[in-house]
């Protein structure tokens, strides 16, 4: 599969509830994901906000646009860039002030 330019007008899309996180989380999905393009999508998630540990079985990337969230005892503010390998439990989560998040998560190629 050959990929194709793509763009996409995030300020122009609607935030939607999100089905995969907690209660009060939106998002707007960027990209569904194919074998050639990873998944993407900007998460807002609210202040004083959670979230249990999980691991993917692909990397995970992301990126503070506002805001900040805790993990690890660790707090990331906007501007914060972080790469969580594939198969790394990762987590709690949570926000003091809510955030909003580039949420990636790299797909691996087919491999013929």
């Amino acid at each position: 599969m050959t990929m194709k330019e793509l763009t996409i007008k995030a300020s122009e899309m609607e935030w939607k509830d999100s089905l995969e996180y907690p209660k009060g989380t939106q998002e707007k999905m960027l990209t569904e994901g194919t074998d050639v393009m990873p998944r993407a999508i900007m998460l807002k998630i609210p202040h004083d906000w959670s979230m249990n540990s999980h691991s993917h079985v692909v990397a995970e990337l992301h990126y503070v646009l506002e805001g900040s969230y805790e993990t690890n005892g660790e707090t990331h503010r906007a501007g914060t860039f972080r790469v969580i390998p594939a198969h790394t439990e990762h987590g709690p989560y949570s926000s003091k002030t809510g955030a909003v998040i580039l949420v990636t998560w790299c797909r691996r190629p087919e491999t013929k």
